[in-house]
């Protein structure tokens, strides 16, 4: 027997080509936005508290985002003019203005993004996507409803991947480790000369773990 589910998109996938209606107009991805990164956070619904804690989150770091080449992308299957709606309400109420699009996704759109888990109801759970300017996924979370999200792990996440492709592994917490601070993890050795070199070049616990200064 098949299964039934759809395919969820995994670490290193390529993001799945969507043609969707957002509140700045039509958008399709990943291609209007190659070569660049994105995040893609779904929500429940519009009009809703932890949603608009989120969206109010969101907005506040806007820049950091940008200054990162990231670009924000909100999503729930609410339609277009509720998300409008919905902003207008945020700006007129909570003085600030949403400057990012919203996706207004249908049930095939939430569905090929596994946005859709039939034991949480017929609304989009939090999910969050980074994706790298290649177009692949890198990074995929998934919160339930009720838990809003840390809204500055995913702007660490982001600068940690960024950071992870030019100089190495990034540890547990970065950039304040309990062990090593804001340094890069050397990735391990190979082979035995690699091993016995590594204890030479870098600040090592034992040539496996090895760290360096964060480049700047």
């Amino acid at each position: 027997m098949q299964n039934s589910q759809p395919s969820i998109p995994l670490l290193g996938d390529d993001f799945p080509t969507l043609h969707v209606q957002t509140t700045h107009g039509e958008m399709n991805l990943p291609e209007d936005l190659k070569g660049q990164w994105f995040v893609l956070f779904s929500h429940p619904a519009d009009f809703t508290p932890v949603c608009t804690t989120e969206f109010f989150a969101f907005q506040k770091r806007f820049e950091k985002f940008e200054k990162l080449g990231c670009q924000l992308i909100g999503m729930s299957v609410d339609q277009v003019f509720s998300h409008i709606k919905w902003t207008q309400w945020i700006r007129e109420n909570l003085d600030i203005e949403i400057k990012f699009p919203i996706i207004a996704a249908n049930d095939s759109v939430a569905s090929a993004l596994g946005m859709l888990h039939p034991q949480k109801g017929s609304n989009t759970v939090r999910a969050v996507f980074i994706v790298d300017p290649q177009g692949k996924v890198r990074l995929v979370l998934y919160y339930p409803q009720e838990i809003g999200r840390n809204i500055d792990e995913v702007l660490r996440a982001l600068q940690a991947l960024q950071i992870s492709d030019e100089q190495g592994a990034m540890p547990a917490g970065w950039p304040k480790n309990e062990l090593i601070g804001d340094r890069v993890i050397v990735p391990p050795a190979t082979d035995e000369a690699t091993a016995s070199q590594r204890l030479q070049e870098h600040d090592c616990y034992d040539w496996w773990f090895c760290h360096k200064p964060l480049q700047k």
